[in-house]
């Protein structure tokens, strides 16, 4: 199929547009469940008369539903979208990106899902189910999965409904920090649970909050069931990770202005983990936390970071440069910016 794109591209580029128009649409009536025209219409920037000629068209060829609520897939149409994944990413040019990037920074795998999830929820909720897919891959029946908490994080795990490869009755999922103070929704506890409930496995929780001053962690870590649950946490073979930009992790940790301006000064970009970033990837600031170490990190099997957008870019690339992540998963916004980086960086050293 894949020959058969590069075929069209040449002989039928008007072709090649329309189809990548009519996937795109099927794919987000897929990712919405049940979705208006009107709602619809304003995600993929299009006209609703342009929009409404391309769903009838869809309707007639038995690929979604049409009812008073909305739009649906069809079981028809699901099916042509499997069968259209694999080419799915030569058509947006993705293949390429997502080569440049791993080759770059020596990744195992980089997967790239098509637009923007900061201006698209259904990008984020695609960018959710492709970090869950990449999960699944690599995730063994007896592992131990640590996670992070964060929005993207918490989209991954209502996204891991697809059918399970193994059973994983003897997996453990577990936060990979304490988390108390952010919104229940996003920390890393109510994470780490939905994940193990979507997969059958277990889960362990830590209640302690995301960050200590000296003297709490001290006496936090003098307590045995919470000493237990830490070195559960640090015995993971996989995390999955979310990054952050450091300014923005400052203002949801609510960090007083002298540690805000501490870790700017320090040129900090990113924040993952407890630890702030600069853009060649070096801990210029860290938290104090319970859970995940460095040297935890440094030796974990598989590293899976998942972020999009296109401010998140820098940021991204400040992780990949750390150099632990084996696994990427973004989106095409954040993609492309990192590409323009590598396209600079190998001008510059010319």
């Amino acid at each position: 199929m894949r020959n058969l794109l590069e075929i069209q591209k040449q002989l039928l580029p008007d072709l090649m547009e329309t189809l990548k128009r009519r996937y795109t649409i099927l794919h987000q009536i897929m990712l919405s469940d049940i979705i208006g025209r009107r709602t619809l219409a304003a995600s993929l920037d299009m006209t609703e008369r342009v929009l409404r000629a391309e769903t009838d068209l869809l309707k007639s060829q038995g690929l979604i539903e049409i009812e008073s609520v909305g739009m649906r897939i069809s079981d028809a149409g699901r099916r042509l979208l499997d069968l259209l994944e694999p080419a799915a990413k030569s058509l947006f040019g993705l293949d390429e990106l997502e080569e440049k990037i791993r080759s770059t920074y020596g990744l195992s795998k980089v997967i790239v899902v098509p637009g923007d999830c900061e201006t698209s929820p259904f990008t984020k909720r695609e960018l959710g189910r492709a970090g869950a897919k990449a999960l699944l891959g690599v995730l063994r029946p007896d592992d131990i999965v640590a996670v992070t908490g964060g929005s993207t994080l918490a989209e991954m795990a209502d996204q891991l409904t697809m059918p399970l490869p193994l059973s994983y009755k003897n997996a453990w999922f577990v936060p990979a920090r304490g988390g108390l103070g952010e919104s229940m929704e996003i920390q890393a506890n109510t994470i780490a649970s939905t994940m193990a409930k979507r997969v059958g496995a277990n889960y362990r929780l830590l209640h302690v909050p995301d960050l200590l001053s000296e003297d709490a962690y001290q006496s936090l870590a003098l307590d045995s069931n919470i000493g237990e649950i830490v070195n559960i946490i640090r015995s993971s073979r996989i995390i999955v990770h979310g990054i952050g930009e450091a300014f923005e992790m400052t203002r949801r940790r609510k960090l007083d202005e002298s540690t805000v301006s501490e870790i700017q000064g320090e040129g900090a970009v990113a924040e993952s983990f407890g630890y702030y970033f600069n853009e060649d990837g070096k801990i210029v600031h860290t938290m104090l936390r319970m859970g995940m170490r460095l040297e935890d990190i440094m030796r974990t099997e598989v590293v899976i970071g998942i972020a999009g957008g296109k401010g998140k870019a820098t940021a991204i690339h400040a992780m990949l440069r750390f150099g632990q992540e084996n696994i990427l998963v973004t989106d095409e916004a954040a993609a492309q910016e990192i590409g323009r980086r590598i396209d600079m960086e190998v001008q510059s050293s010319l």
